[in-house]
């Protein structure tokens, strides 16, 4: 079966973010910063977050029960289901086992796949577990299901602006618009402590902002190094920037985004590539000869580097940020984001297209890999998979919370991460209809959630388990 296995990648996808969210300027005000600290400093321009009723499982359940739903996919053909998280609410049982609840009941329990955590980049590890799956001799036929979900939150300080909440559901399975090129792969691993979660009674990381810089730009450069020379062995001729028709990266806050596009002009430029024009070149010249260690503290590279990205940044990543900048840093979701950013704005152009991926977890794990777009045939189709997202709608019907909101809700969370025997406001009335959300934690710690009626339906019984109702 695995031999006739073509063009294996992403089928479908759907995104959900809370329909809450807080703007960085009302923040900048509260926060009593200079104005611009996070909206051009960071380069964001909203928050989404979480109030009580929402956490990364209901918005997994949201995710993954509206991609079934709307694609039309039996949950019968379900084979694999992997997890990226880095948002801990159990030490031991997986989030995948709370989807699970969605196909017991069609009767389905056969379905491989756990949850996979490493910072930001648990997603990426799961979608490629869940292709190479499909690639592979224990391929059974069926789908792969992946689910990025992540809530982003920072205690009260510089990195609370950088937080984020959002879920990402994806099929994987054969004859995608959306292929990967599998052999063009480039990973980065090393020990690195520049982000970490040590304090298991808290959902705050421990940061070094620096240094946590410094690790995503050295890893640009590795993983960007290491594309090249797969693509130079397989294509048999070099690799530049104008090879790739946009180039996607992992999204902490926008302005790192810029710096690392920046890097890879950098990188070009080292390596003589085509992307480079001798005007680009002679600006470059007084940095060729500096240790790559002072080139990741030099202000005058990357300014200098910013400004001859400029173009091709305008060109091939400026149309992927778009929901990472409104919605924030989603961790494992971030990058799916401003994939999905791209699938918005440039719907309509995307067939035949090349889309490099840059992925990105602290601790350190990166890779880059290639993705091939095409039309495909609906439902599995590009131009489907962005109308069921409906980004754009989704982000005008969000309703702003004032700073002050924002923080209570924090502070709400704060006090709850963690506990037990509590019920929450059980308020939908933001929420739209088919979502899930969050009930109850019993005096055990068990979880309870119920999914918004659609169309007012009346309540319907929990499920056997007891974990998930219809209700109001």
């Amino acid at each position: 079966m695995a031999a006739s296995v073509k063009n294996v990648g992403i089928l479908a996808m759907e995104i959900y973010f809370p329909p809450t969210c807080v703007q960085q300027e009302a923040l900048e005000v509260h926060d009593g910063v200079s104005q611009g600290k996070y909206t051009i400093g960071l380069g964001q321009d909203c928050m989404a977050f979480c109030t009580d009723v929402e956490d990364i499982i209901s918005m997994s359940l949201t995710a993954v029960t509206s991609l079934l739903e709307k694609y039309n996919v039996d949950p019968k053909q379900i084979g694999r289901l992997e997890v990226g998280s880095e948002t801990v609410l159990d030490k031991s049982k997986s989030i995948k086992t709370f989807l699970m609840q969605t196909f017991e009941e069609h009767g389905n329990t056969d379905i491989e796949g756990v949850d996979s955590t490493n910072a930001c980049y648990g997603g990426t590890a799961a979608l490629f577990n869940c292709v190479n799956w499909v690639e592979s001799n224990s391929w059974d036929g069926r789908y792969g299901l992946v689910v990025c979900t992540d809530t982003a939150v920072y205690a009260e300080g510089p990195a609370r602006p950088t937080g984020g909440a959002a879920a990402i559901a994806m099929l994987v399975g054969p004859d995608a618009p959306i292929v990967f090129e599998s052999k063009l792969r480039g990973s980065h691993m090393a020990h690195v402590y520049d982000f970490y979660k040590p304090d298991l009674a808290s959902e705050y990381p421990v940061v070094d902002g620096k240094l946590s810089q410094t690790c995503y730009l050295m890893a640009v450069d590795s993983c960007y190094q290491l594309f090249c020379r797969k693509y130079e062995k397989f294509e048999g001729k070099q690799f530049s920037l104008n090879d790739a028709d946009y180039v996607v990266f992992h999204s902490p806050y926008n302005k790192l985004v810029q710096k690392s596009f920046a890097r890879l002009m950098y990188n070009d430029f080292l390596r003589n590539a085509s992307s480079i024009n001798e005007d680009a070149k002679e600006k470059l010249t007084p940095f060729s000869d500096i240790s790559i260690d002072e080139s990741y503290q030099s202000r005058d590279l990357e300014k200098v580097s910013q400004q001859i990205a400029k173009p091709l940044y305008a060109e091939k990543v400026q149309p992927t940020t778009l929901v990472p900048k409104q919605i924030g840093n989603t961790y494992t979701a971030s990058l799916y984001s401003a994939f999905a950013s791209l699938m918005h704005n440039k719907n309509s152009s995307l067939d035949g297209k090349r889309v490099i991926m840059f992925s990105y977890g602290s601790g350190m794990t990166a890779s880059m890999f290639s993705l091939r777009l095409n039309e495909g045939q609906a439902p599995f189709s590009l131009s489907n998979i962005t109308t069921v997202m409906n980004v754009e709608e989704k982000l005008k019907s969000r309703h702003e919370f004032a700073p002050e909101k924002f923080v209570d809700t924090l502070k709400l969370m704060e006090h709850r991460y963690g506990a037990k025997d509590f019920v929450t406001s059980k308020d939908t009335s933001l929420l739209t209809p088919g979502t899930y959300y969050l009930t109850e934690v019993d005096s055990m710690y068990r979880r309870f959630y119920a999914k918004k009626p659609i169309n007012n339906a009346a309540a319907i019984p929990a499920t056997t388990n007891g974990s998930v109702t219809n209700g109001h």
